[in-house]
């Protein structure tokens, strides 16, 4: 039985992250196999972009809603924010309840997320509805600044 070789090159990774969407073809045999049948490589090719996919867009799934709910209320100012969690499309009535609300959106969006096709990164979806970039309630384009705000408070958590 003729077995190739896996050899995954640094090109192919960086091929899959900069357009994950590229097509399986002679390049992939190429830069993933030697030897191998162009058939083997595009079903193996195909495995990789998969996990890629899940690796590179998914970086929020590794966190559960309990971690992004404390990301989100340090993110949007913590105790000292006019409206906790930035909560502000609901009246609640203390901190409690707007952890709930929080915790509710999360999970909507985890669900949301996976039927949709226009975003690749949940973080990302999350604020496009979270905080949204040229909100009316946003004048100074604070917005912008959520992902990486968010991400910087879920990273925290780890160290």
């Amino acid at each position: 039985m003729n077995r190739a070789r896996l050899k995954l090159s640094s090109d192919f990774l960086s091929t899959l992250k900069d357009n994950p969407t590229a097509h399986l073809s002679e390049q992939v045999r190429r830069a993933v196999f030697k030897g191998a049948s162009p058939m083997k490589a595009r079903v193996v090719g195909l495995f990789i972009l998969m996990a890629a996919f899940l690796l590179i867009s998914n970086f929020a799934f590794a966190y559960t809603d309990q971690e992004l709910a404390d990301a989100i209320f340090k993110a949007e100012g913590g105790y000292k924010a006019k409206y906790l969690y930035g909560i502000r499309s609901v009246k609640y009535r203390d901190e409690q309840e707007a952890r709930q609300i929080c915790l509710n959106t999360i999970r909507n969006n985890r669900i949301r997320f996976r039927q949709q096709n226009k975003y690749d990164d949940y973080l990302e979806f999350l604020a496009s509805r979270y905080a949204p970039l040229n909100a009316d309630n946003d004048k100074k384009g604070l917005n912008k600044n959520w992902i990486r705000n968010v991400k910087y408070f879920l990273n925290q958590k780890e160290t």
